[in-house]
C-alpha cells in the first residue's frame, strides 16, 4: 500500500480507501470479509456516512481490535428517517445520530459536516450550530479532526477559506472536472453532459484543489468512477470507457488528494481495486481522454507524469504542482508548500535543460521555463 499525508493533520491515509455505502444491507459475513480483506491490503481510510445502525455496528464488529489502525470518516448531519438516508440540520436530530455513531466506534477520526452544496446549506451549518458542535466534539476528543463533504467547488472553497476544516470529501473524476462549476455534477452523467461540450478542466474546480493544498486541507475522493458510469461502455460520456486504474490515477494526480474511496462490497472487489498498486504507467495513463480537447490543455501541466524520467532526478509533476499553488499568492509561499518542495530530492534549479521532458509532454508545457520559475520562487 502507498500512504499519503492528510493535509496538515499529521496523519497518513492509504491512497485507496473504502467507501462503505455498498456494505449497507449486506449480511455480517460479507461485511466482515470485505473489511478483513481491506485491512490485509493496508487500507486504513474508511468513510461511514450511512446513518443506519446495523451497518455501522457490523463495520465496528468487523474491525474489532483493529479499530485503532483505521481512520473513520463519520458524518455530522447524516440521519435515518423511516429507514431512508436524509440530511438534517436540526441539532437534536443531528446529535442523536452522531452520538450513536460515537457509541458504536468509540471515537471518530474525521467528523465530517455533511453535504454542504449550497449557500443555504452553508448558512445552516455555520449559523445553525453544526460547525460549533463539531468544534466542541473536537475539543472533547470525540472527533480527532473536522472535515466536510460537498459536490460544489464554489461552496467548498468558501468552507475551506474559513480555516475550520482539515479534510474534505469531494467528488472527483475527469468527467466531473470538465463539467461547468455551475452545473450539478450529480446530474453530469445522466445524459446532460458530453465530452465534446467540455472546454478543459473547470477552473473553479482546479482552483479548489490548489486551495486545499495551499491551506493544508486533505481531500478524500468520492465518485472516482462516476458511480460506475465512467467504466461503462454504455454510459461513459467519452468515446470509450475509462478503466478503474485510470480513474484512480486521475484523482490521485489532483493536488491535496490523499485517498480515493472505492465502494467495494466483497473481498474480491477489494482485491480487484488493489490491482492499481501493481499497474504499469501505461495502464494508469488517462491522457488520451484529453486528446480531443488538447487545445484547451495546451501549455498547462495536468500533473500526469509523462515528463518522467528526468535525468536530473526531478519530480517535474510535483514541482509544477507546488509552483502552481505558490503562484496563488504572488510573493508569499505557504510554509507547508515550501516544506513539501524542500523535501523533494531534486528541485527546479537542478534542471539541466536537456529537453527530454518537453519532448514527452502531451500538452507542450514549457517545462524548462517552469523549472526556472520554480527555482526563482523557491530559491533552489
Amino acid at each position: 500500500m502507498i500512504y499519503r499525508e492528510i493535509g496538515k493533520t499529521g496523519e497518513r491515509a492509504s491512497v485507496i480507501g473504502l467507501g462503505c455505502e455498498q456494505l449497507d444491507g449486506k449480511p455480517y459475513s460479507q461485511v466482515e470479509e470485505t473489511i478483513r480483506t481491506a485491512l490485509e491490503y493496508g487500507v486504513n481510510h474508511l468513510d461511514v456516512f450511512m446513518p443506519g445502525r446495523e451497518v455501522r455496528e457490523n463495520i465496528a464488529k468487523a474491525l474489532g481490535s483493529q479499530r485503532e489502525k483505521v481512520h473513520i470518516q463519520g458524518h455530522i448531519g447524516s440521519t435515518d428517517v423511516g429507514q431512508q438516508y436524509d440530511i438534517s440540520r436540526d441539532m437534536p436530530t443531528v446529535k442523536k445520530y452522531f452520538e450513536d455513531c460515537l457509541r458504536i466506534f468509540g471515537y471518530i477520526d474525521y467528523g465530517m459536516m455533511f453535504f454542504i452544496d449550497s449557500e443555504e446549506d452553508y448558512r445552516q451549518v455555520f449559523d445553525g450550530g453544526i460547525a460549533d458542535y463539531a468544534q466542541k466534539l473536537k475539543q472533547a476528543g470525540d472527533i480527532r479532526h473536522i472535515g466536510f463533504s460537498s459536490h460544489d467547488p464554489v461552496i467548498a472553497a468558501k468552507i475551506v477559506e474559513t480555516g475550520l476544516p482539515e479534510i474534505m470529501l469531494f467528488s472527483i473524476n475527469l468527467a466531473f472536472d470538465m463539467s461547468p462549476a455551475d452545473k450539478s455534477v450529480l446530474k453530469a452523467l445522466e445524459g446532460e453532459w458530453h465530452a465534446e461540450e467540455a472546454k478543459g478542466i473547470d477552473p473553479k474546480r482546479a482552483a479548489l484543489y490548489r486551495l486545499c493544498e495551499q491551506k493544508g486541507v486533505g481531500i478524500s475522493v468520492m465518485k472516482a468512477l462516476g458511480s460506475g458510469k465512467l467504466i461503462s461502455a454504455e454510459h461513459t460520456p467519452f468515446s470509450e470507457p475509462m478503466t478503474v486504474n485510470q480513474c484512480i490515477h486521475y484523482a490521485l494526480d489532483r493536488p491535496a488528494v490523499c485517498s480515493v474511496l472505492l465502494g467495494c462490497q466483497t473481498g474480491d472487489e477489494v482485491k480487484d481495486a488493489m490491482m492499481y498498486l501493481e499497474a504499469s504507467d501505461e495502464e494508469k495513463d488517462y491522457t488520451r481522454f484529453l486528446d480531443a480537447m488538447e487545445s484547451d490543455f495546451r501549455g498547462n501541466c495536468v500533473y500526469c507524469g509523462h515528463c518522467a524520467p528526468c535525468p536530473a532526478g526531478i519530480d517535474i509533476a510535483a514541482v509544477n504542482k507546488y509552483l502552481d499553488i505558490a503562484l496563488l499568492d504572488t510573493g508569499k509561499v505557504p510554509p507547508s508548500i515550501r516544506s513539501h518542495y524542500d523535501c523533494l530530492s531534486a528541485h527546479g534549479g537542478d534542471c539541466i535543460e536537456c529537453g527530454s521532458c518537453e519532448k514527452r509532454c502531451p500538452f507542450d508545457v514549457s517545462v524548462i521555463e517552469k523549472m526556472k520559475e520554480a527555482a526563482e520562487i523557491f530559491g533552489k
